[in-house]
């Protein structure tokens, strides 16, 4: 879209459509930057790590992170076969399989935080940080409204 196009949408739009062009900007550097670890599976890894006991359901990963539950299987496989994730049975539904971060994981999810942390600094002006809080309370807000 040109600018004089964007000029006349509505502000509210233009935030989602400039979201949308940052989550892209951000996969891409992400993906790129975080020593062999892609973007999706650090999110992974991060939700993981703030889990009780560092497990959860697989739906409820899914439904973290705004995929559907096969596409966080297909991520989650390999994972797995690296030793980023392990997998065990739940304990009160056999049906259901948690997925726990694994020591491997931990240690990746480490050194990408610290990769993520200098990409960050990268892509977002310093004088522009003091707005992040309130920019991750909104974003935090809308993720409970939109499902």
């Amino acid at each position: 879209m040109n600018d004089t196009y964007m000029k006349n949408i509505d502000t509210t739009v233009r935030f989602f459509v400039d979201l949308a062009r940052i989550q892209a900007i951000m996969n891409r550097r992400f993906d790129n930057g975080l020593g062999g670890l892609g973007f999706n599976e650090f999110i992974i890894l991060i939700h993981l790590s703030q889990a009780e006991n560092e497990r959860m359901r697989r739906i409820d990963l899914a439904e973290k992170i705004g995929l559907t539950a096969s596409g966080v299987t297909r991520i989650l496989l390999p994972m797995e076969k690296i030793g980023l994730v392990s997998k065990e049975v739940d304990r009160y539904d056999a049906r259901s399989s948690l997925v726990m971060i694994a020591p491997g994981g931990r240690r990746k999810l480490e050194e990408a935080m610290e990769r993520a942390e200098s990409l960050v600094n990268e892509i977002i002006p310093a004088d522009k940080r003091k707005k992040t809080k309130e920019l991750v309370e909104m974003l935090s807000d809308l993720c409970g409204f939109v499902k």
